[in-house]
């Protein structure tokens, strides 16, 4: 059984989560580092991959989802702006999105239906490559869903 579970979770690809990006594009490269999970962040390392989003675009859920809760990001409130996110679970994955302003926290949203709006990353970090956050609750690699 649990070589079952395993087969239908890295089966599992996410669907567009963000108008304007049909393909799921990863942040690579920019003046505030890099997007993929492993990258340095200073004295840490990034534990998510980071997807392209334009601040404002809507975001859409991936596949079926439960929503469990919003989510505080930041500790530090020069971040304030886009200091939001969201708790989720489905198709066996357990994960979170960063910097996206949750419609609600709690239910069931399908496939392709909104789930809230990119949080104005340009306002706290200048020139960046505007982002939705994409973490795995148990901060595993979610590279390979996408």
């Amino acid at each position: 059984v649990k070589v079952s579970l395993l087969w239908v979770c890295d089966a599992v690809k996410f669907g567009q989560l963000c108008s304007g990006n049909p393909s799921n594009s990863r942040r690579t490269s920019d003046g505030w580092g890099q997007g993929h999970y492993g990258a340095g962040r200073g004295g840490r390392l990034h534990e998510g991959l980071d997807i392209k989003c334009s601040d404002g675009s809507t975001v859409f859920a991936p596949f079926d989802v439960t929503l469990n809760g919003k989510l505080t990001v930041y500790t530090d409130p020069s971040k304030a702006a886009i200091n939001e996110g969201i708790n989720l679970s489905g198709e066996g994955l357990c994960f979170k999105l960063f910097y996206v302003r949750p419609d609600r926290t709690s239910g069931r949203v399908r496939k392709g239906e909104r789930i809230g709006t990119m949080l104005p990353m340009q306002r706290v970090y200048p020139g960046i490559t505007s982002h939705v956050h994409v973490q795995m609750c148990d901060k595993s690699d979610p590279t390979r869903y996408f």
